[in-house]
């Protein structure tokens, strides 16, 4: 199952306003200039760890190696990335209608991790699950995992149900 997660206001916080993990150090901290919100480090490592496909999907245009060697320094290794670019050429293509900035269910997500009222109301319209996590939350964790067990249990069960 694979679970994608926002970037701004989800794993890159301000540091006045949230608990952070710690920066990296200089010079590192200078060319990468976002810091991660307390917990992603060791949140991503348990998904993975319970075997989640943890990927980035993100509506700015970051270049995927930014992100990527961003994470690495925390020892982080995504699964998959969707920038703004990839989800043009992939999602928007040629299409004359204009689809909404993010679309999980094209790539097979069963749970993303955002932060924009616009993105969960998408998520109702086009049928793809969104957790919304915003504010400060020292337990934001220990719901995602909450949420990412219970949408793979209902996935197993509707597979099983297939299946008979």
């Amino acid at each position: 199952m694979k679970i994608s997660f926002d970037l701004d206001e989800v794993l890159f916080v301000d540091p006045k306003t949230f608990e952070t993990e710690p920066p990296l150090r200089f010079p590192l901290n200078r060319l990468f200039i976002e810091r991660l919100r307390k917990g992603t480090v060791d949140l991503i490592h348990e998904l993975q760890k319970q075997g989640f496909e943890v990927w980035v999907y993100t509506s700015s245009f970051r270049a995927d190696v930014y992100i990527k060697t961003l994470f690495r320094h925390y020892g982080v290794k995504f699964d998959g990335i969707i920038n703004g670019y990839r989800h043009r050429d992939e999602v928007q293509k040629d299409r004359k209608e204009v689809m909404p900035q993010k679309m999980p269910g094209f790539y097979r997500i069963s749970l993303h991790v955002d932060d924009e009222d616009a993105i969960i109301a998408n998520g109702r319209t086009y049928g793809f699950k969104v957790l919304r996590v915003c504010e400060p939350d020292e337990h934001w964790a220990e719901k995602v995992i909450a949420e990412a067990n219970r949408i793979r249990k209902l996935e197993q069960d509707a597979e099983d149900k297939r299946g008979k």
